[in-house]
């Protein structure tokens, strides 16, 4: 690890802990898997480049919109599938024709693969990324530099 993407990880390490709360985005206090990533923007790059409207627990099912995805696209840079670095924002589809609607950071790399999100039930964690989620990824980005 080098440079943004050790601050990334670093940001959200601290995170660890931090429990699950639906919409909330506050280190220690809660923090759902959008909030998570919000605040690790904050720490690492300052103001917040868009407002985020409120949101149901259950947004992602009531339509085939591409929220998150088209939100990452605005503020995230694309990186090549197959390509992977500490401090890349993951987003998750987490079944087959749904939307993507979980977000995760890829922490370790390689046999030590792991990324860290905030998951009901659980608050921010940090995961192996096993099979199973790696099957759920649909995009990779890195933080912008220099914002």
């Amino acid at each position: 690890m080098n440079g943004l993407g050790d601050e990334v990880v670093r940001a959200a390490r601290a995170w660890i802990g931090t429990p699950y709360r639906h919409q909330a985005s506050c280190r220690g206090a809660g923090a759902d898997c959008l909030g998570l990533v919000r605040g690790v923007w904050r720490e690492v790059l300052g103001a917040e480049p868009e407002v985020v409207p409120a949101y149901s627990f259950d947004w992602a099912e009531a339509g085939r919109h591409e929220r998150l995805w088209r939100a990452a696209l605005r503020h995230f840079v694309p990186v090549t599938s197959g390509t992977e670095a500490p401090g890349h924002l993951l987003l998750f589809r987490m079944r087959d024709g749904a939307v993507a609607k979980h977000l995760g950071l890829q922490a370790g790399c390689g046999a030590e693969a792991s990324f860290i999100h905030a998951y009901s039930g659980h608050g921010v964690v940090e995961s192996p990324l096993s099979a199973p989620w790696r099957r759920r990824i649909v995009a990779r980005f890195a933080f912008p530099q220099g914002v």
